[in-house]
């Protein structure tokens, strides 16, 4: 099949793109922070500390990954499709992991023991690691090219041809170690940046530690991606980018400059994000080998132009206002926190949300 795809459905590939970055590049500092919580935060006071600096943002984050299901749901049905049946079990152990983070957040104040708090917090640290985990080991693989074939006697239908365990490729493994790391780097100068006192030294020296490990696991990943699965010269261009992004984050943390450590990290997430979709591009993260004269790609899987145009009215619309208003958001809870802002004899409130 000759691939000439039309501009909407490169416009709305492109817009799924942008959607996943958004979602990874904000809810990755969230899930660091979430994993970070038990352990940076060494009483009561402190862990509130850790949890209202994502308070305020963190369920409007999740909604760039709600939007990236449903655009993709509604652009793109076939793989839509074949994408939640072949990885049904891992779709769900994320949803699972989502809906423990969120109750933890929501449930923790809800009774005065320290024993409850505590367990609500560790559900949300594990909740905050499986879920880069899970999406680490599934882009890694989509960048391997899961297996899929016709459906007989359903045109159009395709089927993943793989098995559950045919995920963990060791490249695979190697990017969810990778991804959840970046969250950590991510959320600890995150945290540097949002809070004072003891709470921001320890998220700077848990940040310069971990950076190092990052920078040297990320090269590994990188450079095994591009050796191995090579999108040409546009993989690493964006492989040099990414690096350096890294490494400013880790000089600029140690230099006390936060905001330009957040900026790197930001980076090398967006541009991460962008050599897998340039890899997933034009077969949507499929391996077609085993019928390419069938091929499922963005022709075969998209909805019809109609479709596409009406959605590209609504994305018009509405987007600015959504990207607005989080901007807002954003700008409203810019200040620093600290235990002083927490106070002893009230009782504990939810996180703003």
């Amino acid at each position: 099949m000759t691939l000439e795809p039309t501009t909407l459905q490169l416009v709305w590939f492109g817009l799924i793109a942008v959607l996943w970055i958004g979602f990874l590049v904000l809810e990755g500092f969230d899930f660091g922070v979430g994993m970070l919580i038990p352990y940076l935060g060494r009483n009561d006071k402190e862990r509130r500390v850790l949890i209202n600096t994502i308070g305020p943002v963190w369920d409007g984050n999740e909604v760039w990954l709600l939007t990236a299901g449903g655009a993709t749901f509604a652009a793109f049905p076939g793989w839509y499709a074949t994408l939640f049946s072949a990885l049904y079990l891992p779709f769900f152990l994320i949803l699972m992991a989502l809906i423990v983070r969120g109750l933890a957040f929501e449930y923790r104040a809800k009774r005065p023991e320290q024993s409850w708090k505590y367990r609500w917090d560790r559900g949300a640290s594990i909740g905050s690691f499986a879920v880069p985990l899970i999406l680490g080991i599934g882009f890694s693989n989509f960048i391997i090219g899961l297996p899929v074939a016709p459906a007989e006697g359903r045109p159009g239908v395709h089927v993943f041809t793989g098995g559950f365990w045919s995920l963990f490729h060791p490249f695979a493994l190697l990017g969810g170690v990778v991804l959840v790391a970046l969250c950590l780097l991510h959320g600890a100068i995150f945290l540097a940046l949002k809070t004072r006192d003891e709470v921001h030294e320890r998220a700077k020296a848990f940040a310069e530690r971990i950076g190092l490990g990052v920078i040297g696991g990320g090269a590994v990943w990188l450079l095994w991606s591009n050796l191995a699965y090579s999108t040409g010269a546009s993989g690493w261009i964006l492989m040099v980018v990414a690096a350096a992004g890294l490494v400013l984050a880790w000089f600029m943390v140690r230099a006390d400059r936060e905001g330009w450590a957040f900026v790197g990290t930001a980076v090398a997430t967006a541009v991460i994000a962008i050599g897998i979709f340039l890899r997933m591009y034009p077969n949507l993260g499929f391996d077609n080998s085993a019928a390419p004269d069938k091929p499922l790609n963005i022709l075969s899987a998209s909805a019809s132009e109609m479709t596409l145009t009406i959605m590209t009215w609504a994305a018009v619309i509405f987007v600015p206002l959504v990207l607005a208003y989080q901007a807002w958001s954003y700008w409203v809870f810019r200040r620093r926190l600290s235990t002083v802002n927490i106070p002893d004899d009230h009782p504990e409130t939810t996180p703003v949300g």
